[in-house]
């Protein structure tokens, strides 16, 4: 009877020990929460990042001039940090890119390496007037695939472009309290199952409810000008939108 019981310890130790390894490596405190890195503290990395402090996570937001985001980071409290591309990606376990997709191919020379193994939440959104070429490739391959190409190191999902960041701001701070049948849906779209499930848990922390579409070959369907695209619904909602089964 004993050796039964040791072989079941032993079994569900196994089980414990092998699960930690297909995680994602990401330092979670006590509390589940995790170190986030918004590169660009504009109007979408700025909101969705301020939700994340709010929630308890530490967040440096990055840029070229980190001097100019003092105000923004003295504003979110003693969990928001300023530094440069470089410093958040080597400070998080996950990172938010929030930059105008015009900056995508000099980013990629700057700081691409450093996002080796890295889970990459990416917002951006080409438009014609403002990206020029860079639209016209994504137009030719699609939204996610171009990111991916820029940034082919990373565990690249695609999440909080479907929508302008005031309905974010409104929404997340709201958590769906006030709205009957839940909090607004959040599209996601990734090819990296582990990738999903933290970005899933990023996108629950900062107030709202994921909605996994597909792969990064899918994430044109909530793209600016898509069908999906423009939406404050519910998960269920959306799921009828896109014709989404599950």
């Amino acid at each position: 009877m004993r050796s039964d019981t040791l072989s079941r310890r032993a079994a569900l130790t196994l089980a414990a020990a092998l699960a930690l390894t297909a995680s994602p490596a990401l330092a979670q405190d006590a509390a589940g929460k995790i170190r986030i890195g918004v590169i660009g503290g504009g109007n979408i990395g700025s909101t969705i990042g301020g939700l994340w402090v709010k929630d308890g996570h530490e967040v440096m937001f990055a840029s070229r001039h980190p001097e100019n985001l003092k105000p923004l980071v003295d504003g979110l409290g003693p969990k928001a940090k300023a530094g440069t591309p470089e410093e958040a990606i080597k400070f998080a376990d996950a990172v938010f890119l929030a930059v105008p997709y015009g900056a995508y191919p000099a980013l990629s020379k700057e700081v691409g390496p450093l996002l080796k193994g890295k889970v990459l939440l990416d917002a951006g959104n080409a438009t014609q007037k403002r990206d020029g070429e860079l639209y016209d490739e994504v137009q030719k391959n699609g939204l996610g695939v171009t990111s991916a190409k820029y940034f082919p190191e990373a565990k690249l999902v695609r999440a909080f472009n479907s929508a302008n960041y005031k309905v974010f701001a409104k929404e997340g701070a709201n958590g769906g309290k006030d709205r009957a049948g839940g909090r607004m849906a959040i599209p996601i779209a990734g090819d990296d199952p582990q990738a999903l499930k933290v970005a899933e848990g990023l996108v629950r922390d900062a107030g709202f409810d994921p909605v996994v579409i597909g792969g990064l070959k899918d994430a044109d369907k909530v793209a600016i000008g898509a069908p999906g695209f423009g939406h404050d619904v519910t998960a269920p909602e959306l799921k009828e939108k896109l014709g989404l089964t599950k």
